[in-house]
């Protein structure tokens, strides 16, 4: 994973990526990121990214010149660059984006806009797509863009300790992740349940399942229609319903 944030703030990205996970494969070079300052490619004295927008209206646009100036100065070859802006108007992401994004072989750019817009001609005529982290307005593109680096990172071979991590991790499946404990085996009078005392690894492979499609059909029921069931997946969800009776 090679990705170029290009951003008007990009001590918030040092701080994330100093920090755990993403911070020792950075150090391994498993991944390789690099934050940009939109401020260092404005032509004029004053480093300016923002203007008034035309036909007037609240707030300031970001202006299409640093950007352009970043991105070709970063990567001037088209075919081996792939710019994604963040932006409300884009396609959601979701655990199979960035599954996708784990595989891309080109360049990842990821444009993060601030105040009211970028301007269009950034979309039009620099942008190759455009993400959505969720149906809700946040003041930047930058939490967006660590959210899509954290993501994808995790699925890149080596950074997660153990790779079953990322298999089952909620999502992963299709389906949510099943609940997890620890030691003790007894808190506040609640009992870890026995099967995963057992040592009975087919019987825990079996709970661990059936714990999954019950937490999704009771949170996230249409996920079940995305995906692939098996005989035996039916047969624990007819067992769930039964239970509810």
């Amino acid at each position: 994973m090679k990705c170029d944030v290009i951003t008007i703030f990009p001590e918030i990205f040092h701080a994330y990526l100093g920090e755990g996970i993403l911070k020792r494969a950075l150090e391994k070079k498993l991944i390789e990121i690099r934050i940009h300052n939109l401020r260092d490619f404005s032509k004029d004295k004053h480093k300016t990214v923002d203007d008034y927008p035309y036909g007037g209206g609240a707030g300031m646009v970001m202006k299409p010149e640093p950007f352009f100036s970043a991105v070709e100065t970063l990567y001037p070859e088209r075919a081996k660059r792939r710019v994604i802006m963040l932006s409300p108007a884009g396609n959601k992401f979701d655990q199979d984006m960035a599954a996708e994004l784990s595989r891309e072989k080109r360049k990842l750019i990821l444009l993060c806009g601030r105040y009211e817009a970028i301007d269009e001609r950034v979309r039009t005529a620099l942008v190759n797509d455009e993400i959505s982290v969720g149906d809700y307005i946040l003041t930047g593109g930058e939490l967006p863009a660590l959210v899509i680096i954290d993501a994808v990172a995790r699925l890149i071979p080596g950074v997660l300790g153990d790779e079953r991590s990322a298999e089952e991790d909620s999502f992963s499946s299709g389906i949510l992740d099943y609940p997890h404990y620890t030691r003790p085996p007894v808190f506040m009078g609640i009992e870890v349940p026995e099967v995963l005392l057992s040592g009975n690894h087919k019987e825990i492979w079996q709970w661990r399942r059936k714990e999954a499609l019950r937490r999704t059909l009771e949170r996230r029921p249409e996920l079940l229609e995305k995906i692939r069931l098996s005989d035996e997946d039916y047969t624990l969800i007819r067992e769930i319903k039964g239970e509810r009776q």
